[in-house]
Parts: C-alpha cells; structure tokens; sequence
C-alpha cells in the first residue's frame, strides 16, 4: 500500500516526510495500522552516523496500534488486536533466548540491515529506492509489516500514546532499575539522565523500594518533574552531586548507579563510578556512537573497590514477558507513564518533535496518527 513516512536521506538533515510503499505480510508477518510512536533519542542517533543504518532509513522503533494484516503460520495474533512493537524481536529458540536473555536475541544482529527476517527482501520502498526501516520496524509511518515476534498483544483499554513508549522507554529503564541494576528495598539508586528512560529507571528504583532516588540532570525541569515522579534528592551534574550524596548516604554512596543520558560519552564512566558505592553496581544505559571505544575510568579504584559495570539492554528482559507486568503496574496507577508523554506531534511536525528533545522540554515527545493519515 502508498502511505507516508518520515524518511532520513541523508546524514546531518532532517526527517523528510515522503510518499512510501509498505508491502504485504508474508509468512510470519503481520501488517499494523499506527496510532502512535514515541520519538526516542536512538532514532535521532541515525541522523548523526552515531548508529549506522544503509539510507534511505525510516525512522521509528516505539509504537502501538491495531493489527489489519495477518500472514500465514501466525497464531495468538488477529486482525483488531491492539498491539505494541517490540524493538528487539524474540525469537524464543536461539542461545541468548533459551538462556533468558531475549532481549540479546539473535535476530537483532540484522535490525540495521533493512532486509526482513521473514524472507530477505525490503518491506518499505520509495518510489523504486528500497529504505531502511529502524530496527525493522519503522513507527515512523501510519502503516507497518514486521514480524510476528516483534509484536506484543496488549489490553485494548490501554492509550495508544501510553502503550507506544512501552516499546522501548518504559522496558528499558524500568528494568535497568529492576532487571539489570536488581534494585533492593533500602538502596540508594542515582539515576543520571531522567528523559524517558530515566524517568522509567527512576520508578523502577521506587517501586523497587529504594530508600534515596537522586535524580541527576542539568535541566531544572526535568528536575522538577523528577520529584514528582518520586526522586528524594536532585542535583543539576554528577560533580555536584558528591558532596550531597556524602552527606545523604553517609558517605557509603550510591548503591546502584544507572546511566540514562541521551548521547553517552566516554568520560562518563568515571564520573558515575565515582558516585557508585563499594561492591555497587553502575548499569550503562544511555546510547553513544557505535565508533566511539574510548572510556575514562579509573582500573585501581574500579578493581580495589569492588564496583561492578554492566551494559543494558531492553530492561535485560523481553517484551512479551515484561509488557503484561508493566501493564499490570500501570492499570494499578503504580505506574505512571502517561505524565511521560509531555506533548504529541504529527508526523509532519517530526524535527521541531526532535528540536523540542534536545532542548530539553519533553521527557518523551508522541507522534499520534488519525483518519487523516490512513
């Protein structure tokens, strides 16, 4: 079918919305119609080369919306279902899955690569140019076909906007506090970074039953926001949180540290182990450049101390084993992810969506579709 998505042509320029082609589902794929897709800063990521895609690309991996096409040798998915796409598929039979950790499954080695996994070819076309659609997804668009296993059934009360960022933002933060960092009741948790990653670690510290939940970030807003959403003490940079947190902690410091900045750079690293206490935990959240290998962090310290720095990915868990928990937590009202969504955007407006995320005035900017884009 002809429909419109925000494309990425070249490096360094906006998203440009252009007529596009989505291909029916074969086997193994379904077709969605998308109400909403979150504007997540690892899309902004392949407009600077920092995560390297073949272009053209379509941008948009957090999204929600209604099932209209279904393929072949697909169960437990019809038409009507509403649904959220999981940006890392798990297929449940390779290494990583069969160990539990689907959220390193294999079928993420090709995300980038732009070809289905159902059958090798492109599902996304302009005019005769074959696109890249962002981790084989592309919710930058009001229609989609992915693969089954990167679909999640949700209950149909759930919003569009809400469900949307439970594709990535909400799962990736809540379970680096919960799944990765393995918050406990009484630990002091410093979350550096609290757009809507952060903001989701921020809860899962808090309903973890962490005792102090700092919230680090240069913007006094999102500051503000943060105590709303449960921080007990916030601080503007990792420098000038130290002396607090001595104070707070008794000079033991943060029992687990997550990293939830945006653009992630090296020197980081240092900084956050600084805050992170003895035998503690500093999980690595935030996304950088793929080519960037350089990192400050101080081996003496880091080995004398015991510390302990883990990468993060997905929350460490799975879409499909996670999304009813969150579900669950949300319904409860335990859960708050609909003040997250700071504004909604259409498509057409996607750059002033990004403007708006780098200059710090939303926590997670929406994309919203209607009848006038079906």
């Amino acid at each position: 079918m002809k429909t419109k998505g925000a494309l990425l042509w070249e490096l360094n320029t906006p998203f440009r919305v252009d007529e596009i082609e989505i291909g029916d589902p074969v086997d193994d794929e379904v077709q969605i119609r998308v109400h909403a897709a979150g504007m997540c800063h690892s899309d902004y990521h392949l407009t600077t080369g920092a995560t390297p895609i073949a272009l053209p690309a379509l941008g948009g991996h957090e999204g929600a919306g209604v099932v209209t096409k279904v393929g072949r040798n697909v169960s437990g998915i019809e038409e009507g279902d509403h649904v959220i796409l999981a940006f890392i598929p798990a297929c449940g039979e390779c290494p990583p899955c069969l160990k539990g950790y689907r959220s390193l499954c294999d079928r993420g080695a090709v995300l980038l690569g732009g070809k289905a996994i159902a059958d090798g070819t492109s599902r996304v076309h302009a005019g005769t140019t074959e696109v890249s659609p962002m981790n084989l997804l592309g919710t930058f668009a009001p229609y989609m076909t992915v693969h089954k296993d990167s679909v999640v059934k949700i209950d149909k009360d759930i919003p569009f906007e809400t469900a949307a960022i439970m594709g990535c933002a909400v799962p990736t933060g809540f379970g680096s506090a919960t799944n990765v960092a393995d918050v406990q009741p009484g630990e002091t948790v410093a979350i550096i970074g609290v757009g809507g990653i952060g903001m989701s670690a921020l809860q899962g510290a808090v309903i973890s039953g962490a005792r102090n939940v700092i919230a680090i970030d240069p913007n006094e807003w999102k500051r503000d926001q943060a105590i709303k959403f449960g921080a007990t003490h916030v601080y503007p940079s990792m420098a000038e949180a130290i002396a607090p947190m001595i104070d707070v902690t008794h000079g033991l410091m943060a029992d687990k540290t997550i990293i939830a900045v945006g653009d992630m750079k090296g020197e980081y690293i240092e900084e956050a182990m600084i805050l992170t206490a003895k035998t503690g935990t500093c999980v690595l959240t935030g996304m950088g450049s793929m080519m960037d290998a350089d990192v400050k962090l101080n081996m003496f310290l880091f080995t004398m101390l015991q510390k302990t720095l883990k990468g993060n990915i997905f929350g460490g868990g799975s879409s499909h084993v996670d999304t009813p928990k969150l579900t669950g937590l949300y319904k409860s009202g335990l859960l708050n992810i609909d003040d997250m969504i700071t504004r909604t955007y259409r498509l057409e407006d996607i750059n002033q969506g990004y403007q708006d995320m780098l200059d710090g005035n939303n926590i997670r900017g929406v994309i919203t579709f209607d009848e006038a884009d079906w």
